[in-house]
């Protein structure tokens, strides 16, 4: 395989943990530098933050399949 259809592979596996990761995780409980971190304490899910996760690991799951293809003759 090539090395960046690699890199992309692993960024998109990294990408759907952080999307099951926004999903069951309240806003008060992230990680303080994480996007849609709240402190004040609401149990406010943030699923936009998860749903823009899977597709950026779709989109670089796409990528990472269209450079694995064999260069044409």
């Amino acid at each position: 395989m090539k090395p960046l259809a690699v890199v992309a592979l692993v960024l998109g596996v990294i990408c759907l943990a952080l999307a099951g990761f926004y999903w069951v995780t309240p806003a008060s409980a992230l990680p303080a530098f994480f996007p849609g971190h709240d402190a004040a304490g609401t149990a406010i899910y943030h699923h936009k933050h998860a749903y823009g996760a899977i597709v950026l690991a779709l989109a670089l799951f796409a990528f990472g399949w269209f450079q694995s293809k064999p260069k044409a003759a």
